[in-house]
């Protein structure tokens, strides 16, 4: 076992043991993490890191799967024998290779990214690996469910914690599927934590949690991602390959910005919910599915039923049991506390000094401000107030604006006045074109839509690339 003065050391400079044989890789990831203040030392095999854990202990490590003289997996499996919990692991995967990343995760690795990832949050990953064995190792009360990560004592929100105890009991027995859930709120209310802790919460906690951005799969890709597929079953199939669905096994597939699914496609993901089976593409063979099912939405899809663009029967299917979170401004003095806590935790991740805080007529202007992007974006302000401005941090905050003038939309395509729906859809979809040349890609993305759903509503309002 590792000594308590690890976790001291880690406050301050980090060792970081990084497993890659790729060089160009490696050496951009050993720049990037000593100027911001790690300790890496890069090896490029498991021979080489055995001797480098022998020579000097690090606080964490970040490995391959794959590497030149054998698999991380057995690596990992010789960590956990003989160090336990107390060094965490990251392991980073390619793509193809979700069945070892699972795999991984059952083996103890506290996190896995897919390559090819940003740097900066590689950081943030790292950081709150490290923040959590800290935690670990440190006695603490033990807190209801939900109490230290789903933050507020407004009744709405002690509602939703609630709600997630009674869901999580549904769960107890991982033979059979509980009910599906559907998540609901807007945008930066925080719908992938409140699945992640239902998750955590159930009798499935040491399963599989996948988590599906299905606005960021790929239109041509998506299908392929959640079902897998058989060697030769399309063009660059060049192998078998996993699908999301059936890599979450008999834990949780969470399905976050579901609205996002092509219609074609959710006649299939309907399918398997009701049959709890699938076909990968190309295959005949029927495979078993026993996940537990999450999707979440940021959109009215009551108003996207009738716009035809989401299945009304998927829909019903999904939403068996519901949960609401509410946007910030309806959790009264709720920001507040997670204002101040957001101070705290910035403080501790960084090293600041204790005295820096959120001042009385700061937090006033928090209460005032309305928070359009919710939680979200009152983490990413506060940190930025807390780590830019060493005066009054006031200065960071945005414009104040009292939250009864305040309306907020979720719906890129609502109508103004005085213009039917579909007028202004078109109309805004025409501006984005014309704004991006005609690239299709680079419209959707001005619209925070994805490029499928751009395609689709190109087509439904008979929109060519000539147009643009």
């Amino acid at each position: 076992m590792r000594s308590k003065g690890t976790a001291a050391a880690a406050r301050s400079i980090p060792r970081l043991l990084v497993v890659e044989d790729e060089r160009v890789f490696a050496r951009a990831l050993e720049r990037h993490l000593q100027r911001n203040d790690f300790d890496a030392e890069v090896v490029a095999s498991l021979r080489e890191a055995e001797h480098a854990l022998a020579e000097r202990m690090p606080d964490m490590v970040l490995s391959d799967l794959r590497l030149p003289d054998g698999s991380a997996l057995e690596f990992l499996a010789h960590i956990r024998e003989r160090y336990g919990k107390d060094l965490p692991v990251v392991v980073m995967s390619a793509y193809g290779e979700l069945e070892d990343a699972v795999e991984a995760m059952k083996l103890g690795a506290v996190e896995y990214l897919r390559k090819p990832f940003d740097l900066d949050e590689l950081l943030l990953h790292l950081r709150k690996a490290l923040q959590k064995v800290e935690q670990q190792q440190e006695p603490a009360a033990v807190a209801p469910v939900g109490q230290s990560t789903m933050l507020g004592d407004s009744a709405v929100m002690v509602a939703v914690r609630q709600s997630v105890q009674r869901i999580a009991a549904l769960s107890g027995d991982a033979r059979r599927a509980p009910p599906n859930v559907l998540i609901t709120g807007e945008t930066g209310t925080g719908k992938d934590l409140l699945a992640s802790l239902l998750h955590a919460n159930s009798g499935r906690a040491a399963r599989p949690f996948v988590q599906v951005d299905c606005a960021a799969l790929p239109a041509e890709l998506i299908e392929a991602e959640l079902f897998g597929h058989e060697k030769g079953a399309f063009t660059g199939a060049q192998g078998h390959r996993v699908g999301l669905i059936e890599a979450s096994g008999d834990g949780t597939l969470f399905l976050d910005e579901v609205v996002e699914v092509p219609l074609p496609l959710q006649a299939k993901l309907l399918a398997v919910l009701e049959r709890r089976s699938l076909r990968r593409i190309g295959s005949v063979r029927e495979r078993t599915v026993n996940a537990w099912f999450m999707a979440a939405a940021n959109r009215d899809l009551g108003q996207l039923i009738q716009q035809g663009e989401f299945r009304p029967d998927l829909y019903y299917r999904l939403n068996v049991v519901n949960v609401h979170l509410p946007p910030l401004r309806e959790r009264g003095d709720d920001v507040a506390q997670l204002a101040a806590h957001f101070a705290r935790q910035t403080m501790q991740q960084f090293g600041l000094a204790a005295d820096r805080s959120l001042s009385a007529p700061v937090m006033q202007r928090i209460r005032e401000y309305s928070w359009p992007g919710n939680v979200r974006e009152l983490k990413h302000v506060v940190e930025r107030a807390m780590l830019l401005n060493e005066g009054d941090p006031a200065q960071l905050l945005p414009t104040s604006s009292p939250v009864a003038t305040t309306q907020y939309r979720t719906d890129v395509s609502s109508s103004p006045p005085r213009h039917t729906l579909a007028e202004h859809e078109r109309a805004q979809l025409l501006e984005a074109l014309q704004e991006a040349g005609g690239n299709i890609s680079q419209a959707a993305r001005g619209l925070s839509i994805s490029r499928m759903t751009m395609r689709y509503r190109m087509q439904k309002h008979g929109i060519t690339r000539d147009e643009a």
